[in-house]
């Protein structure tokens, strides 16, 4: 079974960020490291595709032929690689990295693609099933189990209320949620042996598209305005003599809490 993961290279949260003031797009210049939330896809399809002949791959899209995400995700187990980078993707919204991501993964042939359900830098929560629609696959999301039987995917899909248990034909694209899996840390060892695992970098115009279909000028959507968060105001104290609870409740009526 061959498995591919989507996975987001994304600049450091924890490094100072800043805005293109052109576009008020992130800067995404220099080393890029793997959405937190894409651990949980590489341990899944890892564990799904434990068996003699089984493989993951990854597909990612990063500017200026960056790898180091993708190398933490080979370092995990991962077998190879796609990476997309091309100048002509800058300022691609999320259709159109979509449409850059499925001609990319139909390179790899897959019986299954996992996902994050959003990545940490976006949280549009689109993307994947967008390439699912692409790819003409049927998509399952907010997975919080993930079982092959055959040539099926059994999931269960995680609801306001418990979860829905799903079952669909493969190919088919499935977004798992945090905490479906616990990710691996990466050993020396596999760390080593990432270095040498092929990384397939790839264009725009090798995966037979466009270069008006993607970047700024294939996109949807745009970013007018980035403003910042309202500082949060000071709470009121109520005094209880007597009447607390009701005035806690006459405040929430006044949110429309109850």
């Amino acid at each position: 079974m061959n498995v591919v993961v989507c996975v987001k290279q994304i600049p450091d949260p924890a490094a100072p960020q800043s805005l293109d003031p052109g576009t008020n797009t992130l800067v995404r210049t220099g080393k890029l490291i793997m959405d937190d939330s894409d651990n949980y896809g590489v341990e899944m399809a890892l564990q799904l595709a434990g068996g003699e002949g089984d493989k993951v791959t990854l597909v990612s899209m990063a500017p200026g032929g960056e790898t180091s995400g993708l190398r933490t995700g080979l370092a995990m187990g991962a077998a190879d690689a796609i990476l997309i980078s091309d100048d002509a993707l800058a300022g691609s919204d999320a259709l159109s990295t979509a449409k850059v991501l499925a001609a990319a993964i139909k390179r790899a042939n897959p019986d299954l693609i996992v996902a994050a359900t959003e990545s940490t830098d976006g949280y549009t929560g689109t993307l994947p099933v967008q390439v699912a629609e692409l790819l003409g696959m049927p998509s399952v999301t907010f997975a919080k189990s993930i079982a092959i039987d055959g040539t099926s995917v059994k999931v269960e899909r995680q609801t306001e209320s418990g979860y829905d248990e799903v079952v669909c034909p493969m190919p088919a694209v499935v977004t798992v949620t945090a905490g479906v899996v616990e990710p691996r840390y990466p050993s020396f060892k596999g760390i080593m042996a990432a270095k040498s695992k092929p990384v397939d970098q790839v264009t725009v115009a090798d995966l037979g598209l466009e270069a008006s279909q993607v970047g700024a000028g294939g996109s949807r959507q745009e970013i007018t305005d980035v403003s910042e968060a309202e500082a949060r105001g000071s709470g009121e104290i109520v005094v209880d003599e007597g009447d607390g609870a009701q005035r806690v409740v006459a405040f929430l009526e006044q949110l429309k809490v109850i």
